[in-house]
């Protein structure tokens, strides 16, 4: 008989920890492994190589030594699990997760009730300082942090005019239809310029909360109110660049002086104190129907193996709203 070799898992040990149910695929991830900030400046301590990828995730609770934790319980952490099918979550920082209004996923503490809703809000509020009135532009705004925050801006804080920016003509017709953005405006289109012009008149901004950086940044600061303000949540454009052999351009810089524009990043972490106050209110503006999530998740269901594929397709544009693994195993 010929020889024959195969591959095969063998299992090593019974399992224990928590089951990972979701991952949260999040493009800020690309600087816990790799960003031109020393690690002793990043906000989070980055990804050494040979470490656990890390991410936020959903999980069961399989054994708990905590009292206010039970098998059964799911539980939310929002960037300190890793890719793994098991993991072991501390009690302070893994949030038990309760039920949302009209039956709405738990996923929804991934994107819209997490990371992503906290920084959309604390972006516009506090970065941005967005008052009732203002004209807001939002780049990304079909992704995770983008899609809440043209709602936000326009249902919850009062903005009198909210253009959005993305992707694709779809992907804009979701922003203006369905979350309500006044205009919507596909970066991608040959006339993006003239587009961006049109939906701006008056080059009246009041403020900008940008997710990509780049050549959309440069655009939008030739369409700022003198005085004007740019929340910076994320720098999308240059994430999976060559920072030396291909830094960001900006030609339109002087704008910023011209114009006397204030550009300021800003972390959700900065703002964990007024959390809770800020997710009860987009729980209940879902409730009543003033945030819509209906269609603002994109689930991908893989096995471990192909965590590091479903989080990459975030870079050419394959999600509507958030996008969560929902982990095989």
């Amino acid at each position: 008989m010929a020889s024959r070799t195969t591959k095969q898992w063998i299992l090593a040990a019974k399992p224990t920890g928590a089951p990972v149910r979701y991952f949260s695929n999040d493009t800020g991830l690309r600087n816990f492994i790799q960003s031109t900030v020393a690690p002793e400046r990043f906000y989070v301590p980055p990804v050494p190589v040979g470490a656990p990828m890390r991410s936020g995730l959903i999980a069961e609770v399989l054994e708990s030594a905590a009292p206010d934790r039970k098998p059964g319980d799911l539980v939310m952490d929002f960037h300190l699990g890793t890719w793994s099918e098991l993991v072991v979550l501390d009690s302070a920082t893994a949030q038990a997760l309760a039920p949302l209004p009209n039956g709405l996923p738990l996923t929804h503490y991934l994107g819209a009730f997490g990371a992503s809703g906290l920084a959309a809000y604390t972006g516009l509020a506090r970065a941005g300082g967005v008052k009732r009135g203002d004209t807001v532009v939002i780049s990304a705004a079909a992704g995770a942090t983008g899609s809440m925050a043209v709602q936000i801006a326009a249902r919850l804080l009062g903005a009198g005019r909210v253009v959005g920016i993305a992707g694709s003509d779809a992907k804009c017709a979701w922003v203006r239809d369905e979350l309500g953005a006044d205009a919507c405006v596909n970066y991608r289109s040959p006339t993006f310029a003239a587009d961006l012009a049109a939906t701006t008149p008056g080059a009246a901004v009041d403020v900008y909360f940008d997710n990509v950086g780049g050549a959309v940044l440069d655009a939008v600061l030739t369409r700022m109110r003198k005085g004007g303000t740019v929340a910076v949540c994320g720098a999308v454009s240059a994430y999976n660049e060559d920072a030396e052999a291909k830094p960001m351009a900006l030609r339109n810089w002087f704008e910023v002086v011209s114009m006397r524009i204030t550009i300021r990043g800003f972390i959700m972490l900065d703002y964990l104190d007024e959390a809770p106050a800020i997710l009860k209110e987009l729980v209940t503006a879902a409730g009543d129907g003033r945030i819509k999530l209906g269609s603002g998740e994109t689930v991908v269901e893989a096995p471990i193996e192909k965590q590091p594929e479903v989080w990459m397709s975030l870079f050419t544009g394959a999600n509507q709203g958030k996008l969560l693994t929902k982990l095989i195993v």
